[in-house]
């Protein structure tokens, strides 16, 4: 049987809901309309295997915090209401049939990389739904990303647009420009052009700094900011490699 694993970026999905009811109160009508989205997404999609990841409200700014001080650091708190209903969002997901995963100590970015590409190295198909553009540097011909409501697939042509860089290459871009809603710096003075620039000549961060072809308007920035850039690029990059504790035959999809 061939598998196709949907895996939700669960408060991705219900933040982006939540932001759009009338009443932010209202947790009944925001799990109402996070289930009739995930009933869309099942009806298109056609899972055999789902879950939905959450990030552990609790939990600190994780590893990434402790390269980057600074990352995340100015990150607004969940609304009081909403984390008061994910209880109530999450039963009613169980409800579906969904599974739930949360996380402990890793992001929840981190666990889908990991659980996506355990799939999909091995043939099968993998959908990650969520508007996230880091989610693209682990795109592979089984892997697809999924920005639900945009309703748009966020491919290889949408990265080369939207960055002008390849998927593999998006944390050295990142490394290179920084990530500003996440506070993490890159190299100061280069934008998206540059790194654009940078990566059509060269293939990743290292390459660049290790070429004398490196044009001499970067060469002084790369000497005065390559660990900074480093770290930026360890930060962006997502870990694939998370001991998970379960297996697919766990999260078998049999719609409710």
């Amino acid at each position: 049987m061939s598998i196709h694993l949907v895996i939700i970026d669960a408060l991705n999905l219900i933040r982006r809901v939540h932001s759009a009811q009338p009443d932010p109160n209202d947790i009944a009508r925001t799990s109402t309309t996070t289930t009739r989205t995930l009933n869309r997404i099942i009806k298109e999609a056609e899972p055999t295997h789902m879950i939905a990841v959450f990030d552990h409200h609790e939990q600190d700014r994780g590893w990434r915090a402790e390269v980057i001080p600074s990352y995340k650091e100015n990150r607004k708190p969940m609304p009081e209401p909403l984390l008061k209903g994910l209880e109530q969002i999450q039963e009613a997901w169980w409800e579906l049939g969904i599974d739930s995963l949360l996380s402990e100590g890793d992001e929840a970015d981190d666990l889908i990389a990991t659980l996506a590409m355990k799939v999909a190295n091995h043939g099968e198909k993998v959908t990650i739904v969520s508007t996230d553009k880091g989610y693209c540097q682990i795109l592979s011909p089984t892997l697809q990303i999924r920005d639900y409501f945009q309703h748009r697939w966020l491919d290889a042509p949408f990265i080369e647009k939207e960055f002008g860089v390849k998927p593999h290459q998006l944390s050295d871009y990142w490394g290179l420009t920084g990530i500003s809603s996440s506070q993490v710096s890159g190299i100061p003075g280069v934008g998206p052009k540059a790194a654009k620039e940078i990566l059509t000549q060269f293939d990743n961060i290292e390459e660049a700094h290790a070429s004398e072809e490196l044009a001499k308007k970067y060469r002084k920035k790369f000497d005065e900011h390559i660990e900074i850039a480093r770290k930026s690029k360890q930060v962006a990059a997502l870990k694939t490699d998370i001991e998970l504790g379960f297996n697919l035959q766990d999260i078998r999809f049999e719609q409710s």
